[in-house]
């Protein structure tokens, strides 16, 4: 599922995100690593070479969730030389800029989702996977009054799914 928030289009009218704005802006052009450069500085974050090699490896294959160690892998993968505590740094940069989402599943363990638009996930127990639930699957009713001052910016569903045993 891919609806405009992916930041490696290689075309000339993709859009990236507006980051917090909910809309796309049009760029036009041909190399990812520019359009990283500006997504990165457009949220106040320096472009650094592992921030922009993280960002290549998660944003260049479309939506998905994944975990720090799981990026971890990949980097390996891709001879990116970094550490998982600058995964998770770096994670936590990218979701205080509003580029990612954390799906929390439990409390030891987090995924990082690239598409922030409001939705629900299961979690599949077996495979240790995350998937989409459209929001509109969902109803809630009855959230409570935020404290004085706060506001609800969003409620988070995360329903955890098995194979039935026969």
């Amino acid at each position: 599922m891919d609806d405009g928030q992916n930041l490696d289009h290689t075309t000339s009218t993709p859009a990236t995100p507006d980051v917090g704005r909910g809309r796309p802006i049009q760029r036009g052009t041909t190399s990812r690593r520019p359009c990283l450069t500006a997504v990165l500085r457009m949220v106040g974050l320096r472009p650094t070479r592992q921030r922009l090699a993280l960002a290549g490896i998660l944003f260049g294959g479309g939506h998905r969730h994944v975990s720090a160690e799981q990026l971890h892998t990949e980097a390996a993968t891709a001879g990116v030389k970094v550490s998982l505590a600058t995964i998770y740094n770096t994670l936590h940069q990218f979701l205080g800029a509003g580029l990612l989402r954390e799906v929390t599943v439990d409390a030891a363990r987090s995924y990082f989702d690239t598409d922030t638009s409001d939705h629900h996930h299961f979690f599949i127990e077996e495979e240790q996977r995350v998937v989409d639930i459209p929001s509109s699957s969902i109803v809630i009713a009855g959230v409570p009054e935020a404290p004085r001052g706060m506001e609800v910016t969003h409620v988070d569903v995360v329903v955890r799914v098995r194979r039935r045993s026969r």
